[in-house]
């Protein structure tokens, strides 16, 4: 029998030393570690799992949020369609009233109820759109908006997920970034909550618009252009791209055998000014491919912070200006330089309409002067742009309340000239929709719009009855009647 000396003997040397201590101790924190974010994100693929997982292992991913399985109600079975397409809007605060940065008001509850019921008229659960396409609503909710948005919107119809930015300001590598972002735009650094949009990968597309858009006729033709590919005839396949670029010659410039369109945008020219290397995206209008991938791609950019004083994003020129920091460069700074030719460009005219004056010199009784915002870069087109105030009301797909204002301002728009014209039929649709919302879907009598006693009994307004149906007392935020969400 060895004595008790002897086995303290052997045991001291086998003993493990420190360093293997060390070791073994990071694979188990890594383990942790990588067992929590796999548990986040365990409704992504298998192949995106592992590719994530190594740069979260290398240290360029860091990334927060409350995230889930997402259960998807099959559309497609109900109503027959292509694909079930996900619509998302992003909550980065609860309204205020006050007009502040990034204050939507009554957008919350009116702008998301109608632009879901715009929506909804254009897809194949309204067989007179001619749509081939199901949806589902997502709101993107940041933690603060949470106590707002939920009881709001869940009623309305949206699957509410609460997330926080992808990358906490203080794991921001750049010092001007980390510093200078969260008074950046309308929303600082919570406008990056929009690019949880990319991780909806149960749906082959996901179109993520602001509160204050308005969908007017189905976007069937982008959709088929991502899930089937660029049509094979050399066309665009029906969809209106900036400058009339074919879609094959930009994929082409992808590398071979990658062909395919990611995504669909369109530029802020408002933004733009001359010796400006790369304009902004629009940031309340994008078609994406969803992917784990871009998700954590993005993150990783975010996290590293090479976003400089003069150059904006990498010091390429994508910046600075209005919310270059966040959504509006970092979209373009993906999808122009990291991923050429795999974003697309639309014509701003017929996607996510403004009603913007295309040049920048004002325009004065209806005559338009000074040079092309859109055509400072591009030489080619010999300062010629259309102006999208004339475009036909039939012709556009979607529009945005920046310049026209807001639908629930009550702004009668009914100047005879260039600026108003067209902000007039916007707004009278988004009060058409909000009728037929009121009327069709949840059972309140219709009115006779000629009738103005009728009109203020049941609806209480009779301000401008023909254009806001019943829905404004008088001029102004403050004549707005609200609409009433049954219970």
């Amino acid at each position: 029998m060895k004595s008790l000396n002897s086995r303290r003997g052997e045991m001291q040397r086998s003993s493990i030393s420190p360093s293997t201590i060390l070791k073994v101790f990071m694979v188990c924190i890594f383990s942790i570690s990588a067992l929590g974010y796999y548990r986040i994100y365990k409704y992504s693929s298998s192949n995106s799992h592992n590719l994530i997982a190594e740069g979260y292992q290398h240290g360029s991913i860091h990334v927060s949020g409350r995230v889930g399985h997402i259960p998807l109600e099959n559309g497609d079975q109900n109503y027959n369609a292509k694909a079930t397409i996900g619509y998302a809007i992003t909550v980065s605060g609860c309204p205020k009233g006050d007009a502040s940065r990034g204050d939507f008001g009554a957008g919350i509850t009116d702008g998301a109820a109608v632009l879901l019921h715009s929506i909804h008229m254009n897809s194949i659960r309204n067989p007179k759109s001619g749509s081939r396409y199901d949806y589902k609503m997502y709101a993107l909710v940041h933690p603060s908006a949470e106590v707002c948005a939920q009881p709001t919107l869940e009623p309305l119809g949206y699957n509410i997920l609460v997330r926080d930015v992808p990358v906490q300001l203080q794991y921001i590598k750049g010092d001007y970034l980390r510093e200078k972002v969260p008074n950046n735009g309308c929303c600082g650094e919570k406008e990056f909550v929009k690019l949880h949009a990319y991780t909806l990968v149960d749906h082959p597309v996901i179109v993520h618009l602001d509160l204050d858009t308005l969908v007017l006729k189905p976007m069937d033709k982008l959709f088929d252009t991502i899930i089937d590919g660029p049509p094979k005839d050399g066309t665009n396949g029906g969809v209106e791209v900036a400058f009339d670029d074919p879609i094959t010659s930009l994929a082409l410039g992808q590398d071979a055998g990658t062909k395919q369109v990611d995504a669909f945008f369109t530029r802020d020219y408002n933004m733009a000014h001359r010796g400006m290397k790369h304009v902004g995206v629009q940031g309340g209008f994008l078609v994406l491919r969803p992917s784990m991938l871009a998700f954590a791609e993005f993150a990783s950019i975010i996290r590293k912070g090479d976003f400089r004083q003069q150059g904006g994003w990498g010091g390429l020129g994508f910046g600075p200006f209005y919310g270059s920091m966040t959504f509006q460069g970092i979209i373009p700074y993906f999808y122009d330089h990291l991923h050429p030719g795999t974003g697309i460009e639309l014509n701003h005219c017929v996607y996510n309409n403004m009603a913007d004056n295309p040049r920048d010199q004002p325009t004065v009784n209806d005559k338009v002067s000074g040079h092309c915002r859109d055509g400072y870069n591009r030489p080619d087109k010999n300062d010629e742009c259309e102006d999208c105030r004339s475009r036909g009301f039939e012709e556009v797909v979607t529009t945005h309340f920046t310049l026209c204002q807001k639908p629930w301002e009550c702004h009668p728009q009914s100047g005879d000239r260039i600026q108003e014209r067209l902000c007039r039929k916007f707004h009278g649709e988004w009060f058409r929709i909000r009728e037929d919302l009121e009327t069709t879907m949840w059972g309140r009598p219709k009115v006779d719009l000629s009738n103005a006693g009728e009109a203020q009994r049941e609806r209480g307004g009779t301000f401008d009855i023909q254009q806001f149906r019943g829905y404004c007392m008088r001029s102004g935020k403050n004549g707005y009647l609200a609409i009433k969400v049954p219970k």
